[in-house]
């Protein structure tokens, strides 16, 4: 019986020590991106960082700042002080300017007519000329009875002259007009067209 016992005893001890002797293997696959607790990062996981540049694309253009409010103001004043300078040529001479508007000191020539000073009737006109800012001269040597600024650009004047047949009256002249191109030539006015003359007896004259 006590064989029995001890029998049994020692197979209870060999099967205990057969079951503490199995492992149960676990295999954990992590995620990749996945951090384990102890700060390492899985043999098998890579770590990709990618840069995202952001693009702004507008559909208003191209922005161009305007000039500040007091260089605009400075721009201004020369310009009318180019313009006062012009007129104070002017009525030295004994002219009195018609429209100042029409002297543009952006242009290399310039032009600024007036009508002889203390005249009643509007007549007795002039068409003075300015080399940036520099007088030039007259467009003729004498004044004619009305003319205009048809155009101008930077080196060019056109003028045209109210032309009279003889015998016409200051008021109604009936010899149409005549236009005349004047330009730069070497920094000197030079007209491109025949000025029509004075008076005339047998044609068309500025009086």
């Amino acid at each position: 019986m006590r064989v029995l016992t001890l029998l049994a005893g020692a197979g209870c001890a060999i099967a205990l020590a057969a079951c503490g002797s199995q492992t149960k293997t676990v295999t954990v696959t992590s995620s990749p991106g996945v951090t384990a607790r102890t700060g390492t990062t899985p043999a098998h996981t890579s770590t990709t960082t990618t840069r995202t540049t952001r693009t702004t694309t507008t559909t208003a253009g191209t922005h161009t700042a305007s000039e500040p409010a007091f260089t605009e103001q400075e721009s201004q004043k020369g310009s009318q002080a180019d313009a006062a300078a012009a007129a104070a040529v002017m009525r030295a001479h004994g002219f009195t300017p018609n429209r100042l508007s029409e002297y543009h000191p952006d242009q290399t020539l310039r032009v600024l007519l007036g009508t002889r000073t203390g005249s009643g009737d509007g007549y007795d006109q002039r068409a003075f000329f300015f080399l940036e800012g520099r007088y030039l001269g007259t467009d003729a040597k004498e004044p004619s009875a009305a003319l205009k600024v048809v155009s101008q650009s930077d080196t060019e004047v056109v003028l045209a002259y109210q032309l009279y047949r003889h015998g016409d009256p200051l008021c109604c002249p009936g010899g149409g007009q005549a236009v005349v191109h004047f330009q730069l030539d070497n920094g000197k006015l030079a007209a491109l067209d025949p000025i029509p003359p004075t008076s005339s007896s047998s044609g068309p004259s500025r009086y």
